[in-house]
């Protein structure tokens, strides 16, 4: 899968927001570009193998990941780091 060209600053947000349970897949596209695929295999490139399938089991059909599956609003913090 080509993934496009990201700093080492901005792989490590995205790893960091994929591991964060309220991140949706689709704010990390809309801030860095990638799909849920792509990050898919960022994740996998960047961490150990252990680490990778412990992060899919946890995501793997969870709603929180996914915007249009939540049956919430979101109404928190919003971190520095976040673009939008």
């Amino acid at each position: 899968m080509k993934l496009p060209k990201l700093s080492q600053e901005d792989i490590d947000r995205v790893v960091e927001m994929a591991w964060e349970d309220r991140t949706t897949f689709d704010a990390i596209e809309l801030q860095f570009g990638l799909s849920e695929k792509q990050v898919i295999a960022l994740m996998r490139k960047e961490m150990k193998s252990s680490s990778f399938r412990m992060w899919r089991k946890r995501v793997s059909g969870r709603k929180t990941k996914h915007l249009k599956k939540r049956d919430f609003l979101v109404t928190r913090f919003k971190s520095d780091n976040q673009k939008t």
